[in-house]
């Protein structure tokens, strides 16, 4: 089935999970690993437009995620899950999404804030607004670097969160996420 249902994920929700997923957790460690590279690495130019370029797509999947989201909600959580593991993990779905984006529009202010376009590949440009604020490129630096190191762990402690209903609960939150029906 490609739309969720009250009881399982649909494929389309699956794929957007572990993607995102899969893109949040590479675009970080090329993040960690290209911001030391030297002015005469080969990879100095490549690793940030890849990067930048990545992390683009990564917005319209995420807004494209949001709407179907609208179209598609979610199933209902297990009936076995407390309360309060309901609220927690809400709220760090919420600051999931949220992180998300606040690392692209970090990412941006940084990349534009010298008047340049933002190339997507070579598929389409996002255009610049130039500096709107004074040392928008540091602050911003700072944003998204702290944002991306909190929204990492949080991915981790969601990714130890199902491990944990699998293990040890012996529920159905883990087998959902890969589409199989509870």
């Amino acid at each position: 089935m490609l739309k969720n249902s009250a009881s399982h994920y649909g494929v389309i929700s699956v794929v957007l999970h572990w993607l995102v997923a899969l893109t949040v957790f590479a675009l970080f460690a090329v993040g960690f690993w290209m911001v030391d590279l030297s002015y005469y690495n080969q990879w100095y130019r490549t690793a940030p437009y890849w990067h930048k370029s990545i992390g683009i797509l990564l917005a319209i999947v995420m807004i494209f995620r949001l709407l179907w989201r609208a179209v598609s909600p979610p199933p209902s959580p297990l009936r076995s899950h407390r309360n309060w593991e309901k609220r927690v993990a809400a709220l760090v779905q919420f600051v999931l999404y949220v992180g998300i984006f606040v690392l692209v529009l970090s990412g941006y202010l940084i990349s534009t804030e010298d008047g340049r376009a933002i190339a997507v590949f070579t598929w389409f440009s996002v255009p610049s607004l130039g500096a709107l604020f004074a040392n928008q490129a540091d602050i911003a630096g700072l944003v998204h670097e702290y944002t991306a190191y909190v929204l990492i762990s949080l991915a981790m402690l969601h990714g130890l969160a199902a491990l944990k209903h699998h293990f040890v609960d012996k529920d159905q939150t883990l087998k959902r996420m890969f589409g199989r029906k509870s």
